[in-house]
């Protein structure tokens, strides 16, 4: 990694940090570690330009990502979910938990190995709503861009030393995560399920894939829109 970072310089940090964030498994963290720390002991780099690489390169590959997601996610899930156990119900509860919790997935996964690589592809397929996906796309790649990249040029070759321990303790705090999330969504399986049939009704062959299922108002918006006989004010 640090030979290709000291061949190709800027071009590889942008490169591989793309590609991470577009969802193939390459070093694109590591990359931007040895870049920065590199250019703290040699300055023979700048670390604004690094920053500034590595802040658009998260944003470019997270939609990338996002939109293959929203435009092939779906049809896998319709297509191969069942051979899962993968049914139309689980599906709308992916939609209903991303279009509420989404922001709080994409933002977090950016400092989390492996869910850094498949997030945006999640958020895709799962029909996030592109202005909230926006919004935490761009404030979570430049917090990660700006962590690494100054605390890597600052510290030099200590970060690059217990990165390893860094991931560790990631990957132990998304399996938590992913575990207490399982086991809430057990416990509340059946409300949830009512919850997303409400926020997403009909069935899933009828949404076009590339395009975001239409939520049902609330009774209590459709009501006030009503008068007494049911017709629209």
């Amino acid at each position: 990694m640090t030979h290709l970072v000291l061949t190709y310089g800027y071009l590889a940090v942008f490169g591989l940090i793309t590609a991470e964030y577009l969802g193939v498994p390459v070093p694109g963290e590591t990359a931007l570690i040895v870049a920065a720390a590199y250019a703290g002991h040699t300055h023979r780099l700048s670390v604004w330009v690094i920053f500034v690489l590595a802040v658009v390169a998260a944003i470019l590959g997270n939609y990338l990502g996002y939109l293959a997601g929203l435009k092939g996610g779906y049809r896998l899930l319709l297509r191969w979910g069942p051979v899962i156990r993968l049914d139309h119900a689980k599906i709308k509860i992916g939609w209903y938990v991303f279009d509420r919790h989404g922001g709080k997935v994409v933002f977090i996964s950016r400092f989390v190995t492996v869910l850094r690589t498949y997030a945006a592809f999640l958020a895709g397929t799962n029909r996030m709503r592109w202005g909230r996906f926006s919004l935490f796309n761009v404030a979570g790649g430049v917090a990660w861009a700006a962590v690494y990249t100054f605390v890597s040029y600052s510290a030099g070759q200590l970060l690059a030393r217990v990165s390893t321990f860094i991931t560790v303790i990631g990957l132990a705090v998304a399996a938590v995560m992913v575990t207490v999330m399982t086991l809430l969504m057990r416990r509340g399986a059946a409300r949830l399920t009512a919850r997303a049939e409400a926020a997403f009704p009909g069935p899933l062959d009828q949404v076009a894939p590339g395009s975001r299922p239409v939520r049902k108002p609330p009774a209590t918006a459709r009501s006030a829109t009503a008068d007494p006989t049911g017709e629209p004010l």
